[in-house]
């Protein structure tokens, strides 16, 4: 094949990949880069891997509450996933298998909701919080059990919709099989019908983690003890006022994507699957 016809049928996608790739990596080589660069200051960091030290990493690791911190922000992610997908699948499961009454309209109702940006709810969470606190101080403002709370209610309509369609793909025949053997709801539910939409509780307990782990701006308004603070918190005291402290904030950047990075590694090969299990009706 002449390099003309190559390069206009094949090639282009090799010089686009690379330019992608070129793209996506600056930014990480970037940030590691500063992470072990002494200097403060992050403009002096241009200069890529010209200094090599680990001192801003023994500054952040007893300077700074970063461990106390990402382990809050693990905590929340954590349970926030876990929630959003049993939460999520079970709601999912009784839209798909069970016939009741305002069942169409509690679709619509999901759909609906889900077109609202979560900014509207923020002035709501904040009082609701407020007084649910005076009653309840495990929920209220300042808790990290009711930051979860907050995204496993707000996340469910947007899941539930989601799991919907992929728990619709499974055959209700299985169902009937199981009732036929003798298997319980609680029998079919858990043991038949979960293992079979793995991929798409995958897929939103990804999303969940990244979103919790990730969040700022609900976080920041629930959360007000430094105590209490995620990541997205903290790490953005360092370098969101007057004084700059990149000299942790790169560090800290580098550490914080591992988790992300791990899970997502884990999960992987559940994504295509799963955002796409639900996807065609037959």
């Amino acid at each position: 094949m002449a390099f003309g016809r190559w390069f206009k049928e094949i090639g282009f996608r090799h010089v686009i990949g690379v330019i992608a790739v070129i793209y996506s990596v600056f930014p990480i080589l970037f940030i590691i880069s500063a992470a072990f660069d002494p200097r403060t200051g992050l403009t002096l960091s241009n200069d890529l891997f010209s200094q090599f030290s680990l001192e801003n990493f023994t500054s952040l690791f007893n300077d700074t509450m970063f461990w106390r911190w990402f382990a809050n922000t693990l905590e929340i992610g954590i349970f926030s996933a876990l929630g959003t997908v049993l939460m999520g699948a079970a709601a999912a499961y009784a839209f798909s298998r069970y016939r009741f009454s305002g069942r169409k309209q509690g679709l619509l109702v999901l759909m609906v909701v889900q077109m609202f940006p979560q900014l509207l709810a923020f002035v709501a969470v904040f009082l609701l919080l407020m007084t649910l606190g005076d009653v309840v101080p495990a929920l209220g403002l300042n808790s990290k059990m009711a930051l979860i709370c907050v995204y496993w209610g707000g996340a469910l309509g947007a899941n539930t919709f989601l799991m919907y369609g992929t728990f619709n793909s499974i055959p209700l025949e299985l169902d009937e099989a199981a009732k036929l053997d003798g298997a319980s709801h609680s029998q079919i539910y858990w043991t038949i019908i979960l293992p079979l939409v793995t991929p798409i509780l995958a897929v939103v307990g990804l999303l969940a983690f990244i979103g919790a782990f990730n969040d700022f701006v609900l976080a920041n308004t629930v959360l007000s003890g430094r105590a209490n603070w995620t990541l997205a918190i903290g790490m953005n005291q360092w370098v969101g006022g007057n004084e700059r402290s990149w000299e942790w904030f790169a560090p800290g950047a580098l550490i914080a994507a591992v988790p992300i990075l791990l899970v997502f590694l884990f999960l992987q090969r559940y994504i295509v699957a799963g955002l796409t299990g639900g996807s065609v009706k037959g």
